[in-house]
């Protein structure tokens, strides 16, 4: 390896370096993001915006394939209500459907 290539090396390094710490410095995660329904940028339970935050696309998007679901099929609607029921919200670490059923199993107990 002569000295040309070391430096254009350690040059590469180095912006890998400062992007992933401008990354952290903005608080932006950069794996991949859990599913959750987040509590802010969300329009009825944040069921789109959950997904759309997971799969890394625009949130628009998930409204649309959702309200042409809802529309042409009627599957939008099953599909949102089971997402809301499914997904745990942002900071918690249970859906709305185990929160009941544990809350049914400590009854019988």
């Amino acid at each position: 390896m002569n000295t040309t290539e070391a430096i254009s090396i350690d040059a590469t390094n180095t912006h890998a370096t400062n992007t992933h710490a401008t990354n952290s410095e903005t608080g932006r995660h950069t794996g991949p993001q859990p599913l959750c329904r987040p509590i802010q940028d969300r329009m009825l339970a944040g069921v789109a915006s959950g997904i759309a935050r997971y799969l890394g696309v625009d949130v628009t998007v998930v409204r649309i394939v959702l309200a042409v679901l809802a529309v042409v099929g009627g599957a939008g609607v099953p599909v949102y209500l089971a997402g809301w029921l499914l997904i745990p919200e942002e900071g918690s670490e249970q859906s709305v459907a185990s929160q009941f059923v544990q809350s049914r199993q400590a009854r019988s107990h």
